[in-house]
């Protein structure tokens, strides 16, 4: 299957990683380091990596900071995105949204249910959108569920998601 959209997007996009935990750091933080391992593996450098607790105003504040760096296109969350009374990313995130990007969680809970934890998936909140022109991924925080958005979303359409975005901006 031939995809213009793809040939046309393949480009370096610079990134923000923002790991949501109460338990994790550097060290503990697998998904965290899955996404920049399979980022810098596609070409797209890590501006910035940060390690924030599960709480609704730090979340806010850590993505509305990333969405205005001038050296940040794509801003990828990974953690807090269940139903537990402390999953709070997606009451953060979503509000900052322009535009939300539903397909991305239907295709993710989709693709989840099947490859990787079955009926499971239902529980999953994963979202993504737009925030100052800028792309925001909010993945679980589980390694097999950030290999598998990245992998089977993420990445292919990374370049993209960019270019759609920033192609009516002024020069």
């Amino acid at each position: 299957m031939s995809n213009v959209h793809h040939r046309t997007a393949s480009f370096s996009v610079s990134c923000a990683i923002v790991t949501v935990s109460d338990t994790r750091d550097e060290e503990s933080d697998k998904s965290g380091q899955l996404m920049k391992t399979l980022l810098a593996g596609s070409g797209h450098p890590i501006h910035h990596y940060t390690i924030i607790p599960d709480d609704k105003q730090t979340i806010t504040e850590t993505i509305k900071s990333a969405a205005h760096r001038e050296d940040i296109a794509a801003i990828l969350v990974n953690g807090g995105t269940g139903i537990s009374q402390r999953d709070v990313t997606i009451e953060a995130i979503r509000p900052l949204l322009d535009k939300e990007i539903p397909g991305f969680g239907e295709i993710f809970r989709y693709l989840s249910y099947q490859y990787d934890i079955g009926t499971a998936s239902i529980l999953s909140r994963a979202i993504a959108g737009v925030v100052n022109n800028r792309i925001v991924f909010s993945t679980p925080g589980s390694t097999g569920a950030v290999k598998l958005a990245m992998e089977k979303l993420i990445l292919p359409e990374l370049g993209h998601a960019v270019k759609e975005i920033t192609k009516d901006l002024p020069k």
